[in-house]
């Protein structure tokens, strides 16, 4: 993780996208908060040299997320950004106990569901807030287990690139 002020992110995302060797690579994957800052800005043009294939918009389903999400949508259709689809995180949660799915976070708008379909959007899938995905993280192992929702994200990600 790296914290710095505005302008000192700016140079670093320069430096990141142009001046590290990646190798070969078949995907680069950006995690970004939030918003349609400065950073956001500088990583879209620095990366629309570079063919991007487009960008996954990632929500949960509360309104306050949604409106986020929407305003990202604007930004991208702005700059041109191709937006492949969105992802609506934590959309119930996975007790490894008891095997239920709960809703912790209500959709009281309709989820992301609702807003891809007024934005003409594709929704990739629906993920599951599960324990089993921290696991997997902090162990640094692909975890059996996980939700099926990953595979079918990955699979409509590499189809969306690769066509």
């Amino acid at each position: 993780v790296v914290s710095t002020q505005s302008t000192g992110k700016n140079g670093m995302i320069k430096e990141f996208l142009t001046s590290v060797d990646w190798g070969e690579l078949d995907y680069l994957v950006m995690d970004t908060p939030p918003g349609t800052s400065d950073e956001h800005l500088a990583i879209v043009s620095l990366l629309k040299q570079s063919k991007v294939s487009g960008c996954v918009l990632v929500t949960t389903p509360q309104e306050v997320s949604l409106a986020d999400v929407r305003k990202e949508v604007n930004f991208c259709r702005k700059l041109k950004l191709p937006i492949v689809g969105v992802v609506e995180n934590m959309a119930l949660y996975d007790c490894p106990k008891c095997q239920t799915k709960s809703e912790i976070f209500p959709a009281t708008t309709g989820g992301a569901a609702v807003m891809c379909h007024g934005e003409g959007l594709d929704l990739l899938c629906s993920v599951p807030l599960s324990p089993k995905v921290g696991q997997s993280c902090d162990s640094g192992v692909e975890g059996e287990g996980l939700p099926l929702e990953y595979g079918v994200l990955v699979d409509k990600i590499t189809r969306y690139c690769e066509g």
